[in-house]
């Protein structure tokens, strides 16, 4: 049996000025969890999938095409594209401008760019030959040797034979299709033509996999028949072309209906998946992505496209990536191995091959009424039971109950109590034998955030808590936990989900930011939050840090800072109003919440948008504890702060200056930024001049070091250098 499972969108398609649907991506290639993403324009992205997070993106200049799809080089980590056709362009994931990289202009066109595990790519020229990269760097304009002249390259594909690298593709010529296979070292080159046996359809698709030093090459026409060829890799050295011949693998329809257009993905040895737009003789198009088994030519799973799609499809590392509509989705699947039953769907599991009894524990029955339900075990006889049920009341804990399974706990959290859910939670997490542990919490987190949705008074905080404490979550696991927390405004959970998740979206982080911001202080003085982790330079009695009562202030901020005309005003007329910045504008409880939103991975670009969302109330505010941070990071000797969770310096800085480019406008208009404006500026400058003196020391340092060449002192020595 094999299936699709879950889905989610990886990116959004580039799309094209006048057209409803995207152009399709150039290439999509793999490194290991990430995907390199090639447009027909100008940029190459890198994917996390798991993460669904862009890593980088790369464009070549104005005026330039690529033309073939961005690869990893597996033997350096480097990143190769072509543009142009000819221009060869070479890169590391931590650069950021192409101009700058390393470039060769190569003396004849490139068709494709072959990755190959523990070995260098091959370049695939458009007339046919093959080239390692290492050999076309030591001399970019060597003489290309042409294979053929009027062939077309359809589809290529690279192979690793016994730590021996090679190309197979196709190319078409007067109707005639060729199949070539190639290796570089030693140089091998080897022509088949392929009898397409009077097909009158088109040939739309090609996807191949080794096996036993033989490509199995698949072949889908547009009437939907699939063909399967085989293509030795090892062949005689004779001169003669061999004709391939090829058997029908499977028809994917029956009625009547073409492909317009299709691709096709191998998943395992025994299925396949195909998308494509269908036309039926009525003219009703349909466009879809479906599973077949070939071994015997059954459907196994499908899914309409009504956005529309491209036509194409990939499949790497247990994922099938597909375009729908203007999104670029990752549909996961199963294979299980082929069997007559479950190509039929007859059996739910191979890996279940004998049926189990059920009968009921009524030693297990418990006092919210629940019955569990376990396998193997014979029902006790009427006064066995009552005996059992008379031990158990008067042994108290004598019986011990056995863990729960998943679905089990599963039924339990659709109708039961949260204090029965909390219980029955913390005998499942005792059993330390539950495999996929990860999965299995994800399961049920989103079985409580689904019952969050539909009854608004259920909220099991102490159960949602304990499970987020759990290693090895992330948010794409339970996405659904922070958005419930959100509307319930339970802090402590968001804390807690943003110092243990890694991979939470930009919006979620700022709409925590934001809740965080607009809470007040007393109300989180009663919840349940450690401040240990600040205690070493937030005063707990913040509140009480202004004597005067008569002075009104607001968000520790003073009116008096606003009577100032300039930056470089004199400030220090009153004593106490630059002492305020000594003192925390927050709470401890929320300080603690604001460092959990410092602390958080995030990108800028997909971070400044949603940062435009915070009220100027809150950018004020943010910005004082920005800067209170700032200045207790200066005052320690290693510029960091003491406790766990605690921002870096550099963390600081990066958020300040995110805040003040969302907000510039905002800021510079406010007349309530103006004191707050003024001191950072003094603060800065007076950093600048501060490094700028050391800069001058070292100096000095050095050029001493030059004149006094070193004498030889022995093994020990004490200087002393004394500046005058």
């Amino acid at each position: 049996m094999a299936a699709f499972c879950e889905e989610f969108t990886l990116c959004t398609l580039a799309g094209t000025e006048g057209s409803a649907l995207p152009q399709g991506p150039l290439g999509l290639e793999p490194d290991r969890d990430r995907v390199l993403l090639t447009d027909r324009g100008r940029t190459v992205t890198l994917y996390e999938v798991s993460d669904k997070k862009p890593l980088g993106c790369w464009s070549v200049k104005q005026g330039q095409t690529i033309t073939c799809p961005a690869v990893c080089n597996s033997e350096t980590g480097e990143f190769v594209l072509v543009h142009d056709d000819k221009v060869l362009q070479i890169w590391k994931e931590d650069d950021t401008n192409l101009d700058k990289v390393f470039k060769a202009t190569l003396s004849a066109d490139v068709y494709r760019i072959h990755s190959v595990p523990n070995a260098e790519p091959l370049v695939l020229f458009r007339n046919g030959a093959v080239k390692t990269l290492d050999v076309l760097l030591a001399s970019p304009q060597q003489e290309i040797k042409s294979v053929f002249s009027n062939e077309v390259i359809r589809w290529s594909e690279a192979f690793m034979e016994v730590e021996k690298p090679g190309v197979v593709f196709i190319t078409e010529e007067d109707a005639n299709c060729f199949i070539y296979v190639q290796h570089c070292n030693p140089y091998m080159l080897h022509k088949f033509k392929l009898d397409q046996g009077g097909e009158s359809s088109t040939l739309l698709s090609f996807a191949a996999h080794l096996r036993n030093k033989t490509v199995t090459l698949l072949c889908l026409y547009s009437s939907g028949c699939v063909y399967k060829v085989l293509v030795p890799l090892l062949q005689s050295d004779s001169e003669e072309q061999h004709t391939l011949s090829r058997s029908l693998l499977t028809r994917l329809e029956e009625s009547g209906a073409i492909f317009k257009y299709a691709s096709i993905a191998i998943l395992d040895k025994d299925h396949i998946a195909v998308t494509g737009c269908l036309d039926s003789p009525e003219r009703n198009t349909k466009e879809w992505v479906s599973l077949w088994n070939t071994k015997f030519q059954t459907l196994q799973d499908s899914k309409e496209l009504p956005l529309g799609s491209t036509g194409q499809c990939w499949c790497y590392g247990g994922r099938l990536f597909i375009t729908h509509g203007k999104e670029l989705k990752v549909i996961l699947y199963k294979c299980e191995t082929s069997s007559l039953a479950a190509a039929l769907g007859k059996i739910k599991s191979t890996a279940t091959p004998e049926t189990k009894s059920l009968s009921v524990n009524w030693n297990m029955l418990q006092e919210d009424g629940l019955l569990c339900v376990q396998p193997d075990q014979s029902v006790p006889a009427k006064s066995e039971s009552k005996r059992l049920l008379r031990s158990r009341r008067t042994t108290g804990t004598k019986t011990q109950l056995e863990p729960l399974t998943v679905e089990q706990l599963l039924l339990i959290i659709k109708n039961s109590s949260p204090n029965v859910i909390e219980e029955k939670l913390m005998n499942f997490l005792s059993n330390a034998q539950i495999p996929d542990f990860q999965i299995c919490v994800g399961n049920i987190i989103l079985a409580l955030v689904n019952r969050c949705e539909a009854e608004p008074a259920f909220y099991p905080s102490n159960c949602l808590m304990q499970l987020a404490q759990m290693h090895g979550l992330s948010y794409s696991t339970c996405p659904g936990l922070m958005t419930v927390a959100l509307e319930k405004t339970d802090v402590c959970l968001l804390q807690l989900c943003l110092q243990q998740f890694p991979d939470i979206p930009e919006a979620v982080t700022c709409a925590c930011l934001r809740t965080f911001l607009s809470i007040s202080d007393e109300s989180l003085e009663e919840m349940n939050i450690n401040i240990d982790s600040v205690a070493g330079y937030i005063d707990a009695a913040h509140n009480r840090k202004m004597e005067n009562p008569s002075e009104v202030i607001q968000n520790g901020f003073s009116f008096e800072l606003l009577e100032e005309n300039s930056c470089d005003g004199q400030l220090t007329q009153k004593s106490h109003v630059m002492d305020r910045s000594k003192f925390c504008p927050v709470g401890p409880q929320k300080a603690i919440l604001l460092n959990a939103i410092l602390c958080s991975a995030y990108s800028e670009t997909f971070l400044l948008p949603h940062l435009k969302d915070l009220s100027a109330e809150q950018v004020i505010l943010f910005l004082q504890y920005l800067q209170f941070l700032y200045m207790k990071c200066s005052e320690q000797a290693t510029t960091n702060l003491p406790g766990i969770f605690c921002p870096t310096i550099n963390q600081i800085m990066d958020w300040m200056c995110l805040v003040l480019d969302a907000h510039f406008t905002v800021v510079v208009m406010l007349p309530e930024a103006k004191g707050l404006l003024s001191s950072l500026h003094k603060f800065v400058r007076a950093q600048v001049r501060f490094y700028s003196e050391l800069n001058k020391i070292e100096g000095s340092l050095k050029e001493l070091q030059r004149i006094n060449n070193p004498k030889d002192v022995g093994l020990y020595s004490i200087e002393v250098l004394k500046l005058v």
